[in-house]
């Protein structure tokens, strides 16, 4: 690998594993300080889970900050990077997922891995990841193919944020956190037996968003001259 692309992939890991920390370190402490309560728990984590999306796209954007296979792809698709780093970048944020899981189960005096027991299934949840993933997708290419990278990291958070309350899945929308959240039983687990269909919804909403971006978003001279 090339330095460039190893700093990629180094960002990608660290960056996915702190997006993983966060969503299943805050489950964990949105179970515990609110027990009763899941709306709270809902909210806690939603709002955690948005900022630290901020605050790691903010800092890693400069070398690389996807965070998730399906918007890795989609730009393997839309030709701003190639297979091998496409290859990469994916294997990096699998690994992070992983590592970040670890940690937040290590982090609550946990076990470092238990599958998680938690069944997520049902055509509502389906449906929800296709339309989570496209919304990310969408909102995500809708301003790096206009010129607007630089609000990349509020337009992330504040979908996901609101798509944890507005999708009945609470808006996985990303193969790797959805592959890492298996190895948590707790508040923001899935059973792996759940997650093989998770996945290809999300691929299905990212496919579908490919398509609402390239016909949207057509990058004209003026546009490519903007980026």
């Amino acid at each position: 690998m090339t330095i460039t692309l190893r700093r990629r992939v180094v960002a990608e890991l660290l960056g996915t594993a702190f997006l993983v920390m966060a969503v299943v370190g805050s489950g964990i402490a949105a179970s515990r300080l609110s027990p009763d309560d899941v709306g709270l728990q809902l909210l806690e984590n939603s709002l955690v889970t948005g900022a630290a999306l901020v605050a790691l796209i903010l800092a890693l954007q400069p070398v690389s900050a996807s965070f998730n296979p399906v918007v890795t792809v989609v730009e393997r698709l839309l030709g701003m990077i190639d297979s091998r780093t496409t290859t990469a970048l994916v294997a990096a944020q699998l690994a992070g997922g992983g590592v970040g899981v670890v940690l937040a189960n290590l982090m609550f005096d946990l076990d470092a891995v238990t599958l998680s027991t938690r069944a997520r299934a049902g055509g509502d949840l389906w449906l929800a990841e296709v339309v989570a993933t496209f919304g990310l997708v969408l909102v995500i290419f809708g301003c790096l193919r206009t010129g607007r990278a630089d609000h990349v990291a509020l337009v992330v958070g504040g979908y996901i944020t609101a798509a944890y309350w507005f999708t009945s899945s609470t808006s996985f929308a990303n193969p790797a956190v959805t592959v890492a959240r298996t190895l948590s039983d707790t508040f923001a687990g899935i059973q792996p037996a759940n997650a093989p269909t998770f996945i290809a919804c999300q691929v299905v909403g990212g496919a579908l968003a490919l398509a609402a971006v390239r016909f949207l978003f057509p990058i004209t001279p003026a546009l490519e001259s903007a980026r």
